[in-house]
């Protein structure tokens, strides 16, 4: 998956946030991060393996699954899409 499609669903997760779902300030502040670290990556065009940013990106999928299942499914295309960069 290319970096657009990627950056495209780094917006729809952020869509998403805005829509203000439940969550606690602590589980906000994670999602926040973790985008942060993506959009470090993308902005960098490293095309270096980063296991840290893909597992922490299956972690957040696991966290936020069954709350949040929407959330989950935006975390889970950009593991996709990490992975399919090589990332």
């Amino acid at each position: 998956m290319p970096a657009r499609e990627l950056q495209e669903q780094l917006n729809a997760l952020r869509e998403q946030l805005d829509k203000n779902p439940p969550l606690s300030e602590p589980e906000r502040e994670e999602l926040h991060v973790l985008m942060q670290q993506i959009e470090l990556e993308l902005d960098l065009e490293n095309k270096t393996k980063d296991v840290n940013l893909a597992d922490n990106v299956n972690l957040a999928v696991e966290r936020f699954e069954l709350e949040h299942p929407t959330l989950s499914d935006a975390l889970r295309r950009i593991g996709t899409a990490l992975h399919s960069m090589g990332i």
